[in-house]
């Protein structure tokens, strides 16, 4: 039977890095503190193996399950009553940020709510590496924009495990971190993604969003079972919010899988895939992968071509690595995320 759970017991070792003693080995794990507090050494935990075992990626640790030590008496703060992973066992009580949004009389049963429009542009990233470098180029373009994230399906739903987001939110470089179900965990807790967009400007008056998945995106070689398709329903769900929407397409010139350069098939088959057009920013003086992505773009979508500050990135302390290369291997990668941030500005 596929899709049961791989738990072990183990005692915690180490607090920093997390070290768990599982059957005599010691094993890098990780914790959601947000949903299981802190953990300390000598604690007793369960701990899901499976991701260790198979020697995956950027997932390759030991998750914890649950603390048995200090973890089976804690209540949730605040009297909030809506579920996320609900039916889960790791099912708990969020506050969610949705607003309410009303029908004019002449769309009620069109589905377009009377609160769209508007001049706040949705960036829609292909992978969680992206988002340093775009809200990075943003910020340069334009330094008072209020630039905020909204963590969608794709890739780890904890929005507690982004370094990437820690270090943006210190910096001042980001304005707020918006979990949408299925993700869970950030600043605040949306249970749609259209709700996440649409409250994130109303209520915290973001003056663009960059939407992307978490860390570790999943795959399956195939063109559909990715998590890389997540870029289509969050640019379905700008769309409809008549946010003015920008595809940030996933290049690259120093990844060894030949699907994944210089355009990767994820993005060729969200841009074929679309109902309406966006708008696909383009890291200028690349013509290759600019002619591939007009041949999928073809009359729908627009192509912007923007100029990009590798060197300024390169300098400013943030990420520069994606899977192992530098921005020195790979420079198309970070071309593409400094083009799709510089291509946001405040519209209308």
């Amino acid at each position: 039977m596929s899709g049961r759970l791989k738990l072990r017991r183990g005692v915690v070792v180490s607090e920093a890095p997390l070290t768990v003693e599982v059957d005599g080995e010691h094993r890098r794990a990780w914790a959601d503190e947000v949903l299981l507090g802190k953990m300390r050494e000598g604690d007793e935990v369960v701990v899901n193996v499976a991701a260790l075992d198979l020697g995956l990626g950027s997932g390759g640790f030991d998750v914890v399950h649950v603390n048995l030590t200090r973890g089976l008496d804690a209540e949730p703060p605040g009297d909030a009553h809506v579920m996320k992973l609900n039916y889960t066992s790791l099912q708990h009580p969020v506050d969610p940020i949705e607003l309410p949004v009303r029908l004019s009389p002449d769309m009620r049963g069109k589905g377009a709510p009377e609160r769209v429009g508007g001049g706040v542009p949705v960036l829609v990233l292909p992978l969680h590496g992206y988002l340093a470098p775009a809200v990075w180029a943003a910020k340069q373009a334009e330094p008072s924009l209020k630039v905020g994230y909204v963590q969608t399906a794709g890739g780890a739903l904890p929005g507690s495990l982004s370094r990437d987001v820690v270090e943006l939110r210190e910096r001042g470089l980001l304005a707020g971190h918006v979990t949408a179900a299925p993700a869970y965990g950030g600043e605040h807790e949306a249970l749609s993604l259209p709700g996440a967009i649409d409250a994130a400007v109303h209520r915290h008056g973001w003056d663009a969003v960059v939407a992307g998945p978490g860390p570790g995106i999943i795959g399956s070689e195939t063109e559909l079972g990715h998590g890389g398709m997540a870029a289509l329903d969050t640019a379905h769900a700008a769309l409809a919010l008549g946010r003015p929407t920008v595809i940030s397409p996933r290049l690259s010139d120093g990844d060894s899988r030949e699907r994944h350069r210089p355009v990767s098939h994820h993005t060729l088959t969200v841009l074929r895939m679309l109902l309406a057009p966006v708008e696909v920013a383009v890291p200028a003086g690349n013509p290759v992968a600019t002619a591939v992505l007009a041949d999928a773009a073809g009359w729908r979508h627009r192509l912007r071509e923007v100029p990009v500050d590798l060197a300024g990135y390169a300098s400013s302390g943030l990420p520069a690595q994606t899977m192992g290369r530098t921005i020195e291997e790979d420079p198309l990668f970070f071309a593409a995320a400094l083009a799709a941030g510089g291509a946001l500005r405040r519209k209308g």
